[in-house]
């Protein structure tokens, strides 16, 4: 057994039944993908980045322990908006308490609450609204297109943001991607701050939408990365929340086998789903794994796990055991 720090060997000394035992058995399963040279996906949905879940998943990417990641356009930006304006950043622990009145002086003072934090607008969202739209329209005047991460690594990488740090960079799990150049499916991103912007852009001419690529070209571009990385090892899919940041990149093996007939790709070698969502065989984001099974996106001797707990206590956690914290 290899050594492990302090807040594993606690894990592994009080974790022992029910959620807790299920939080470490896909913590080594996750372990055994790593050790048998696969690949490992990623996804986050819910509020990550805000929850500040870099602290440890920018050392996972560090380490060549996450080799793509997908996620909803909230966290892309959002890590980014911390890593300029955290200290702006409005914390309210009686959140539920909040009366309408009060939810909405929020908003005429700039912030957006997410649970208990509160994002400044003009600190954070608008403070690199002028840094994308640079280089949105380099490429827009150039007739060229890339996806929405690629923007954001192209202004992180510039050194053009520098200046606004207000956090230990490290801390980052965007700019660690960026500096590892690790792909990252966004599918919906026009769902997001960001997007919003950028299509604001697109009403008034200033922009063309063809200049941020689709979620149909990021299928494309997941189909090409899943056959080359699945071809002499396996490409394990390690899921934070639900929604679209899941439902969207596991679809790409059935797509391969039954759209393109490509049926010698290899299933999802691994998977586990950090969720609170209530279990059903109704809610795709509540499903139990074995259901995947019926829609050729796992199959039967694929280690599945399900862990159900709140993924702000349980993805750090099993990020500082597989970093042997």
């Amino acid at each position: 057994m290899s050594h492990k720090g302090p807040v594993s060997e606690f894990i592994r000394t009080h974790f022992k039944h029910f959620n807790a035992a299920a939080l470490v058995d896909a913590a080594q399963g996750y372990e055994d993908q790593l050790r048998q040279g696969n690949k490992m996906m990623i996804t986050l949905a819910g509020a990550m980045s805000t929850a500040e879940l870099g602290k440890s998943l920018a050392e996972m990417i560090r380490q060549d322990k996450v080799h793509i990641i997908t996620c909803t356009g909230a966290n892309l930006e959002e890590d980014v908006f911390n890593l300029v304006a955290h200290q702006h950043y409005k914390r309210v622990p009686n959140y539920r308490d909040l009366s309408p009145k009060e939810e909405k002086e929020l908003l005429d003072n700039h912030y957006n609450r997410v649970t208990d934090t509160c994002i400044p607008e003009m600190e954070a969202m608008r403070a690199i609204e002028d840094h994308l739209f640079a280089v949105w329209k380099e490429a827009n005047d150039q007739g060229e297109s890339y996806f929405p991460y690629e923007y954001f690594y192209k202004i992180l990488l510039s050194g053009e943001l520098e200046d606004k740090y207000q956090i230990d960079p490290k801390d980052s799990w965007l700019l660690a991607a960026a500096e590892n150049n690790i792909p990252i499916i966004v599918p919906g991103w026009e769902d997001s701050t960001c997007g919003n912007f950028f299509a604001s852009y697109c009403i008034t001419g200033q922009l063309m939408s063809r200049t941020v690529k689709s979620g149909i070209d990021y299928m494309v571009f997941l189909a090409d990365w899943y056959q080359k990385n699945s071809k002499d090892a396996g490409c394990g899919f390690f899921q934070i929340g639900g929604g679209i940041a899941g439902d969207f990149p596991i679809c790409v093996v059935p797509m391969l086998h039954q759209d393109l007939e490509q049926t010698d790709t290899p299933m999802w070698s691994y998977f586990c789903q950090i969720s609170d969502s209530t279990t059903s065989y109704g809610s795709y984001s509540g499903a139990v794994p074995n259901e995947k099974i019926t829609w050729g996106k796992l199959d039967v001797d694929t280690p599945k796990f399900i862990i159900e707990s709140d993924a702000t206590i349980v993805a750090p956690l099993i990020f500082a055991y597989l970093l042997n914290w």
